[in-house]
């Protein structure tokens, strides 16, 4: 039988929000909201929180959910979760973003089945249509292209597909910051070089696709958005109470 772990990774050091993880005006961890989100989702079996934060250990444990420590040098999230790998006993692992509090549990079970759906794939991620076009424009707002069989092609900040002709033939998809890895997957983007593309658009995703590692995407309607700073973290407050 398959067993598929979430992993939500979490650090207390962020340049934009420092201390996102544990900041609870809403009465609960940043980081908790997204592990419940995780633990709603049919298809997950476990989840976990990794950190190298003795008190993002103890917020886990005071909400009930599962923290394993992890080293304090790894660059980012996927790097902690590979640390991990070998010890969860897990056919599929999901990386759930912790600074994204509203993201839906069905936009992680399409991930995961999208996995499914494609055993020569090794990672899926989601996407979903971007409608205003200031996301488009929004070097903060990731895109992706895709393939017809929905294979990642590009990730990129700028806007892409650039629509010369004003055809809008194909609809722009944003990024969403979830990840399904097959274990294997995990190790193998640990023992790889930074890549060119990476480092020039500062997303650690392209690092697989320069490689030749293929990504399935899973087309979602997703409505959720990350929390970077405090007047995000303001704004959704704000959206929760209303």
């Amino acid at each position: 039988m398959t067993r598929i772990v979430a992993v939500i990774p979490g650090r207390m050091g962020s340049t934009r929000f420092p201390g996102k993880m544990l900041a609870a005006e809403s009465g609960t961890p940043l980081i908790v909201h997204s592990a419940r989100n995780a633990a709603a989702a049919s298809l997950v079996d476990g989840v976990y929180i990794a950190s190298d934060s003795v008190q993002i250990e103890a917020a886990a444990a005071a909400h009930g959910i599962e923290h394993r420590m992890t080293r304090a040098d790894h660059p980012n999230g996927t790097s902690r979760i590979a640390e991990l790998a070998p010890s969860l006993e897990a056919d599929i692992i999901v990386n759930v973003q912790g600074d994204e509090p509203d993201l839906e549990p069905a936009v992680i079970d399409s991930t995961i089945a999208a996995l499914q759906a494609d055993p020569d794939a090794l990672v899926s991620t989601a996407a979903t249509p971007i409608l205003d076009d200031g996301d488009l424009q929004n070097p903060a707002v990731v895109k992706v292209a895709t393939t017809i069989q929905g294979r990642a092609l590009y990730f990129s900040r700028g806007p892409i597909p650039h629509d010369r002709d004003g055809t809008a033939a194909a609809t722009p998809l944003r990024h969403v910051g979830l990840y399904v890895y097959r274990p294997e997957a995990l190790q193998r983007y640990v023992q790889l070089p930074p890549t060119p593309l990476e480092q020039t658009e500062c997303l650690e995703q392209l690092r697989l696709l320069e490689h030749g590692l293929p990504v399935t995407v899973a087309r979602v309607g997703a409505r959720h958005v990350g929390i970077d700073t405090p007047e995000q973290y303001a704004q959704w407050l704000a959206r929760r109470e209303g």
